[in-house]
C-alpha cells in the first residue's frame, strides 16, 4: 500500500551528492505528539521506520503516535511494527530459509497463484560462512584443505543456493572464504544510512536496520544500525513483505565510564558485562550504552559488546551513531558521499551522539566503571559465568566436584586421579582432567577486533622468542572473521608468530565457535573417554554450551584471544597464570604471562602501522565474484526448483503440501503426551540438531539407509535443508538431560505405552503413528540462545502441539509461534516440581478455540495412571493480535501464502 505522511514529515536534506528526502523526527515533536528529542536512539530509529513508512493499514497512525510516545516509566502492552530495511542470512539458517521459498513458489503453483508473487520484496544478502570445518590444523596447507574439503561436502548446497540467487530478485550470495556474516556486515554491507529511489523521482535516505536468521546479528549495533536476529521463519516473513510485530521495548541504559586498565581487553569488558546485565535481567529488552566512556570505545571494541547481547539476554545493545562511527567508515573504505550522507542525515535528525548533550531517558540503568574490569574467562557451560583470571585455577578445581546442577561435573575423589598415557606425532604425554585439547581463535565477536588479533600475534612473538610452544595435546586454530585479519596480521609481521605456535588460519568462517572444530586426533580423543576425562577447550567465542564445542570436550571457556594463546602455551586450565609460569625458556628459566603480555601502546602502534581503508577495499572490491570454485558451481532451475527426492541435503519440507485456502479450526489439544521435561536454561542447542552426526543416532541411520558413507555426513548443521535429516536429530543433543529419565543424558524419552526408553525421534515417530498429539514441559529460559529456526520446526515435525514452560528466551518463543506450535506459560510461582508432575501424565489443554485472545489463560488436565487429575492454569505466550493470527493459520508463512493466494485470486 503507498505510505502516508500524516504528520507533515516529509521534507528535503541537502547533501554533498544532491537532495534527498527525508521523514524528520522533529515533525512529531511541532505536532505536539511527543517530546522525541529524548526518546532513546534505538527508539527514534523504531520511529522513524514507521513514520516513513506508515500506510494507515499494516502501521498506522496510531502505531506511530503509540512509538513516539514511547515512556520511560512503562508502556503500555501493545504492539508495534517494524519493517527493516534489509535481511542478513547465512548458510546454516539461511539455507532452510530459500528451502522454504522454494516450497512456498511450489505451494503458490500447486494453489494456482503466481510463484513470481514469492519473491524478496528487501535487500537479502546471505553470507556462507558456517560451513567450514577444521578438519586438518597446525599446517600452511589447512586452509587449502579445509576448502577443498567444504567445496566436497557441500556442493549441492551451493548449487541450490546458487539458484536462489539467480531464481530471486534482492537476493546476492557471498561466497565462501570471504568471512562471517556478521563482519562482512560491519566492514562493507552496512551502510548507516541507506537510501532507495521512491519511484517519484525522489531519492529518500534513511536510517540502515536490519534482521539476519543469526542471533549475533547484534553485532551491528556497534556500527549505529538498529538489528538483531529472528528465526528463519520471521525472516522469510520480512523478506515478503510483512512487518515484524513486536511489543514496544523497555530501553535499559547502560552507563559506561572510564577506560579499560592496562591487560584487560574487550573480550574482558564485555564478559563482565554480560555477567551484569544477565544478574539485571533485560530478556526482551534493548539495551542502549550511553556515558563518557562510550567515547573511549574503538568502534570495534563496540561491536564486541554489540555482539554478546544474545549472551545477556537482550534483544539488542546500541551504540548511537558519533564521530567514532564516522571514523571507522572512513577506516573500512566506505565513500566519501556516504560519510557525509550519515553525517548530514544523523545530525539533522538528532541520532548523532555526542558527550555533552543530554541523556536520553531509559526505562532503567546501570553503570559500570570500566577501569575495574579485569582479565577473565567465561564458562565452563554458560558465557554469563565469568570467572577472573587470577581465580581460574581454584574455581577449575572447584568445579571437577560441584553438583553437576551448578555448574559443575559431579566427580567422586576416585575419579579426581583419573588419567591416561598418550601417544601422538612421535611424543608421550598424560592426560589429566583440564588438559586443553582445543585452542580456538575464532568468532565473529573477536577475530574482528585488530587490538585483541594484533594483541594475540604480539603475546605470540614474544612467546615463541623466549622459546615457548604449545602442548601437544592441544587442537589449535585461527579462523579469521574476514580477510582483512589476514592482511593486517601479514602486514604487522606478526603471522610467523602465530604459525610458529601452530595458529595457522584454517579458513575463514565460524569453525569453533558454532561446533565446526573438527575432530580431536583419534589418540587424543580416545584417551579421553578411555579415562572419563573432563578435557577442556579455550576458545574466543560467544557461546560454550554443552555439547556445542566438541562432543570430546565437556569443559568450555571463553577468553580472548591472547588468552587463547596464553592457554595453548600452557596447555590446561588448572594453572593459575598470574603468578605460575606459563612455561620455561631453553635455559629453564620461567616464562610469566604478564612478561609478554603486550602493552595498549604496542598493540595500538601495531594497529596504526598495519591498517588502513585499501585493505578493506581491496578485499571487498569482488566480493560476490572473487571464488573461483564458487563461480564454477552449476546452476539448474528456472522460477520454480526442481526438487530431487533422492537428494540428502535439499527437500521440500512438508509444511505447505497438504494446505488448502481456508484456515482449519481452533481446537482443544487432547490427550497428548509428553515428549520430554526440560530442565531451565535448556538452549536451542539442546533441541536443534547442531554439531556432528552420530552413528547410532536416527538422523545417522536415516543417512546410512541412504547409502550415505559415514565419512559424508557431514554436520546437522548443513543439512538443515533436509527436514528428514533434521527431525530426527531434533532433542538429539548429546548433553540434554530429560528429567523423565533417570539421570541419562543424550536425546532419549520414555515411549510410555510400553515404559520403554528409546531415542526421542523413535518414540516420536511412534507417538504420531498412534495419533497421539505430544507436549514438552520445561523449566525456565526454555530456549536461550541461537536464533535456530529448526528448534522451532523440528519438534513441529515430531508432532509437538505445545510446550509448557516457566519463561522463554525472546526469540524462541516467537519461533514457536511462527511454526504453529503453542508457547504456555506456568502461572508466577508455579513449575513442574511445584505441582508434582511426572511427565508420564495424559494432557488435556482446553479452552482453545478460534476467539483466542493474546495471553489467555487456558486450563491444563493432568490425568496419571490411576486416573488422578491435576488441574492447573496456565497462560498463553502469544503475545500479540498478530501472533494470534499466525497460530490460527497454523504459522506465519501459511499466512502470508493464503494472503497471497487470496490477492492473486
Amino acid at each position: 500500500m503507498a505510505t502516508q505522511d500524516f504528520f507533515g514529515a516529509k521534507s528535503t536534506l541537502e547533501t554533498g551528492d544532491g537532495p534527498v528526502t527525508i521523514y524528520r523526527l522533529d515533525a512529531l515533536e511541532k505536532a505536539g505528539i511527543a517530546n522525541v528529542s529524548r526518546l532513546p536512539f534505538s527508539i527514534k530509529v523504531l520511529l522513524e521506520a514507521a513514520l516513513r513508512q506508515a500506510d494507515g493499514f499494516e502501521i498506522t497512525k496510531d502505531a506511530v503516535e503509540t512509538i513516539a510516545k514511547w515512556n520511560s516509566k512503562g508502556n503500555p502492552q501493545v504492539e508495534i511494527p517494524f519493517k527493516p530495511a534489509r535481511v542478513v542470512l547465512q548458510d546454516f539458517t539461511g539455507v532452510p530459509s530459500v528451502v522454504d521459498l522454494a516450497a512456498l513458489r511450489s505451494a503458490m503453483k500447486r494453489l494456482g497463484g503466481d510463484p513470481q508473487k514469492i519473491n524478496p520484496l528487501v535487500p537479502v544478502d546471505l553470507v556462507i560462512d558456517h560451513s567450514v570445518q577444521i578438519d586438518r590444523f597446525g599446517s600452511i596447507f589447512a586452509l587449502f584443505y579445509n576448502a577443498e574439503r567444504e567445496f566436497e561436502r557441500n556442493r549441492e548446497r551451493y548449487e541450490f543456493l546458487k539458484w536462489g540467487q539467480q531464481a530471486f530478485d534482492n537476493f546476492s550470495v557471498v561466497p565462501p572464504a570471504t568471512g562471517i556474516v556478521h563482519q562482512v556486515n560491519l566492514e562493507y554491507l552496512a551502510k548507516v544510512v541507506q537510501t532507495h529511489s521512491n519511484g517519484e523521482d525522489q531519492v529518500v535516505a534513511y536510517p540502515d536496520s536490519l534482521v539476519g536468521t543469526d542471533s549475533h546479528t547484534t553485532m551491528i549495533n556497534g556500527l549505529g544500525v538498529l538489528g538483531w536476529g529472528v528465526g528463519g521463519i520471521e525472516a522469510e516473513a520480512v523478506m515478503l513483505g510483512q512487518a515484524i510485530y513486536m511489543l514496544l521495548p523497555d530501553v535499559i541504559g547502560f552507563k559506561l565510564t572510564g577506560e579499560l586498565p592496562e591487560g584487560a581487553t574487550a573480550t574482558d569488558l564485555v564478559l563482565r558485562v554480560t555477567e551484569m546485565l544477565r544478574q539485571k535481567g533485560v530478556v526482551g529488552k534493548f539495551v542502549e550504552y550511553y556515558g563518557p566512556g562510550v567515547s573511549k570505545l574503538s568502534l570495534p571494541d563496540r561491536a564486541t559488546l554489540a555482539n554478546m547481547s544474545p549472551e545477556y539476554g537482550a534483544t539488542m545493545g546500541f551504540f548511537p551513531v558519533d564521530e567514532e562511527t564516522l571514523r571507522y567508515l572512513i577506516g573500512t573504505g566506505r565513500d566519501e558521499e556516504l560519510v557525509d550522507l550519515v553525517e548530514r542525515y544523523t545530525k539533522e535528525q538528532g541520532l548523532f551522539r555526542t558527550d555533552d548533550m543530554p541523556e536520553p531517558e531509559f526505562t532503567d540503568t546501570l553503570e559500570l566503571d570500566m577501569s575495574t574490569v579485569v582479565p577473565s574467562l567465561a564458562g565452563p557451560k554458560r558465557p554469563q559465568d565469568r570467572i577472573e583470571l587470577s581465580a581460574m585455577k581454584n574455581k577449575w578445581r572447584s568445579m571437577l566436584s560441584a553438583p553437576v546442577g551448578a555448574q559443575g561435573f559431579g566427580l567422586d575423589p576416585e575419579q579426581l586421579e583419573a588419567q591416561v598415557e598418550v601417544s601422538f606425532r612421535d611424543q608421550n604425554f598424560t592426560l589429566t582432567h583440564g588438559k586443553v585439547v582445543i585452542a580456538a581463535i575464532t568468532s565473529c565477536t573477536n577475530t574482528s577486533n585488530p587490538s585483541v588479533m594484533i594483541g594475540a600475534g604480539l603475546l605470540a612473538k614474544k612467546a615463541v622468542e623466549r622459546g615457548l610452544d604449545v602442548k601437544p595435546w592441544v587442537k589449535t586454530s585461527l579462523a579469521p572473521g574476514s580477510k582483512v585479519v589476514t592482511k593486517y596480521l601479514e602486514a604487522s609481521g606478526l603471522n610467523p608468530f602465530l604459525e610458529a605456535l601452530n595458529f595457522h588460519t584454517v579458513g575463514y568462517g565460524c569453525t569453533t565457535c558454532i561446533g565446526n572444530s573438527g575432530p580431536l586426533p583419534a589418540p587424543v580423543s580416545e584417551g579421553i573417554h578411555k579415562a572419563d576425562l573432563v578435557a577442556a577447550a579455550v576458545l574466543s567465542g560467544n557461546r560454550n554450551f554443552e555439547g556445542r564445542i566438541s562432543p570430546d570436550v565437556r569443559a568450555n571457556f571463553l577468553a580472548s584471544p591472547p588468552l587463547v594463546v596464553a592457554y595453548a602455551i600452557a596447555g590446561t586450565v588448572d594453572i593459575d597464570l598470574e603468578n605460575e609460569p606459563l612455561g620455561y625458556d631453553p635455559s629453564g628459566e620461567p616464562v610469566y604471562l604478564r612478561e609478554i603480555w603486550p602493552s595498549q601502546e604496542e598493540i595500538q602502534h601495531e594497529i596504526r602501522r598495519s591498517l588502513n581503508p585499501s585493505l578493506f577495499k581491496e578485499q571487498y572490491s569482488n566480493v560476490f565474484t572473487g571464488n573461483e570454485q564458487w563461480n564454477q558451481v552449476a546452476v539448474s532451475g528456472g522460477e520454480l526448483y526442481n526438487w530431487n527426492p533422492e537428494s540428502t541435503y535439499i527437500q521440500e519440507p512438508p509444511f505447505f503440501k497438504d494446505m488448502t485456502p481456508e484456515i482449519p479450526p481452533v481446537e482443544p489439544i487432547m490427550g497428548a503426551r509428553v515428549l520430554a521435561v526440560m530442565p531451565d536454561s535448556t538452549t536451542t542447542d539442546h533441541i536443534s540438531p547442531a554439531g556432528a552426526i552420530a552413528p547410532d543416532s536416527p538422523a545417522g541411520r536415516y543417512l546410512a539407509s541412504k547409502g550415505v558413507p559415514r565419512s559424508e555426513w557431514n554436520s546437522y548443521g548443513s543439512r538443515r535443508g533436509n527436514h528428514e535429516v533434521m527431525m530426527r536429530g531434533t532433542f538429539a543433543n548429546i548433553r540434554i538431560k530429560n528429567q523423565m529419565l533417570d539421570g541419562v543424558e543424550g536425546g532419549y524419552t520414555i515411549y510410555i505405552p510400553e515404559m520403554k526408553q528409546m531415542a526421542i525421534w523413535d518414540a516420536a515417530e511412534r507417538y504420531m503413528q498412534d495419533g497421539t498429539p505430544l507436549i514438552v514441559l520445561a523449566g525456565k529460559e526454555y530456549g536461550t540462545g541461537s536464533s535456530r529456526d529448526w528448534a522451532a520446526k523440528g519438534p513441529l515435525l515430531q508432532g509437538v502441539k505445545a510446550v509448557i514452560a516457566q519463561s522463554y528466551e525472546r526469540i524462541h518463543r516467537s519461533n514457536l509461534v511462527g511454526m504453529g506450535i503453542l508457547p504456555l506459560q506456568f502461572k508466577e510461582g508455579e513449575s513442574v516440581q511445584s505441582l508434582g508432575l511426572t511427565g508420564f501424565e495424559v494432557y488435556n489443554i482446553l479452552g482453545l478455540t478460534d476467539d483466542m485472545a493474546p495471553n489467555q489463560e487456558y486450563t491444563v488436565q493432568a490425568i496419571d495412571d490411576k486416573g488422578g487429575v491435576k488441574e492447573f492454569t496456565v497462560i498463553s505466550r502469544i503475545d500479540t493480535p498478530v501472533e494470534v493470527n499466525y497460530y490460527k493459520n497454523r504459522g506465519i508463512l501459511h499466512t502470508v501464502l493464503r494472503r497471497l493466494v487470496s490477492e492473486n485470486a
